[in-house]
């Protein structure tokens, strides 16, 4: 390999790689997401979308889908046998005593509004997501009253299965 070809990821993309490793843990197979989250870049806590512990996940017993009425009438179903990547972080965080004041969190999509008030609660102060996500305006407009930073890799919107 000619060495004066190689480019260094920036920290972003270094972590961004790392969050599609996470992911590859996923139990449910509709949104496959990671999250990471990093201080002084270095990582404190992990989380992918999965069940709460001792619990079945989906690849085991299959989606517990949930219907979904947004204001202009679409219908959208939702896996709700899952915690989302972001929550498990922030859970996993929780449970060994790690502060998340002033952390950047990596995500594989913008997350939703659940999210972005944990997110917002816990005093995470930059977001990197790598795509959007299809109802990803009310958390752009939370973050933008928080005065958290919000940083989309991809101007491309997250899609999965059986949206």
């Amino acid at each position: 390999m000619d060495k004066s070809l190689y480019k260094r990821p920036s920290w972003d993309e270094y972590f961004m790689h790392l969050v599609d490793e996470v992911a590859q843990r996923a139990t449910c197979d509709r949104g496959k997401s990671g999250a990471i989250i990093v201080r002084d870049k270095r990582i404190l806590c992990t989380g992918y979308v999965g069940s709460p512990p001792g619990f079945a996940h989906c690849d085991e017993v299959g989606h517990l889908l949930k219907k979904v009425i947004d204001e202009d009438g679409t219908i959208r179903q939702h896996c709700v046998r899952t915690i989302h990547a972001e929550q498990n972080a922030i859970a996993q965080a929780a449970r060994y005593g790690i502060p998340l004041e002033g952390t950047t969190l990596y995500c594989t999509m913008e997350p939703c509004r659940v999210c972005a008030m944990l997110i917002i609660s816990v005093g995470i102060k930059k977001v990197v997501a790598k795509r959007r996500y299809h109802a990803g305006q009310e958390t752009r407009d939370l973050f933008k009253k928080a005065g958290i930073e919000l940083i989309v890799m991809e101007n491309k919107i997250e899609t999965y299965e059986n949206q």
